[in-house]
């Protein structure tokens, strides 16, 4: 029997290692034969080694996996890789032989091995024109859904459904969930533009909290001051951000 040679496309190591992982266990005769950092540099492996199939990111620098999927032409089986929700998925169900969310689940997997070794066909055969009306979604904000934060000596993914709020220092911002802390790098002024704008308010010069987590609004002697839940502290609020609760 030939063996079945895969290429993984996606620009975040961990998502290209939590996905080699997760074949290894649920499909270990898959050949993972190259990994790709961006959709250009999937395209030219996909040429090059003429794989058996490709999982394939959909948001990519440089080039997009939609753009990298119709240059390609229709002469790889591609499964989508996908951090979209689940209002996009179902176009993804028109047009690729399976798609993955983000993080992806051994049991999802093992139902893509399956459609595979039953040679199901593409959830359909009109792949281009579906393509196209994907990479149009793709001029739509993508919001952030995952933060790579170091929590103590480990490196953890954190869902940002997960996250209370955000308060920076000079060096690190502090990404707060219920369960624990955890630091990363980036600066409020980066960040604030991939979150979100209905999830998360700027509140302080240095904090940002999730809408959904502020359980109350308290009155205090130099202003505002939020209660979040499952966060002992209380939040202070900017005099210059007063006005947001206003629609509360």
């Amino acid at each position: 029997m030939n063996t079945l040679r895969a290429l993984i496309a996606d620009d975040e190591r961990l998502m290209r290692e939590q996905l080699r992982m997760a074949l290894g266990r649920v499909w270990p005769e898959l050949d993972i034969v190259a990994e790709a950092q961006d959709g250009r540099q999937a395209e030219e492996l996909a040429r090059q080694l003429q794989p058996d199939l490709i999982f394939l990111d959909i948001t990519m620098p440089a080039q997009s996996g939609i753009e990298t999927a119709i240059a390609l032409n229709g002469q790889h089986p591609i499964v989508f890789v996908t951090a979209y929700d689940q209002y996009a998925v179902q176009a993804f169900e028109e047009g690729a032989i399976d798609y993955l969310l983000k993080p992806v689940e051994d049991a999802r997997l093992l139902r893509t091995r399956q459609r595979w070794e039953q040679k199901q066909p593409p959830l359909s055969q009109d792949w281009k024109s579906t393509l196209l009306k994907l990479s149009r979604q793709l001029d739509k904000p993508e919001y952030l859904r995952w933060i790579r934060a170091s929590v103590g000596n480990s490196l953890r993914l954190i869902s940002i459904d997960e996250v209370l709020l955000f308060q920076s220092d000079e060096k690190y911002t502090l990404v707060q969930t219920a369960n624990c802390e955890a630091l990363i790098r980036t600066p409020l002024k980066e960040l604030l533009p991939q979150l979100d704008p209905e999830q998360f308010w700027q509140v302080h010069r240095a904090t940002l909290v999730r809408v959904a987590a502020i359980e109350e609004v308290r009155r205090g002697e130099r202003g505002l001051l939020l209660k979040l839940r499952a966060y002992g502290p209380l939040v202070e609020v900017s005099r210059s951000y007063a006005h947001l609760f206003q629609r509360m």
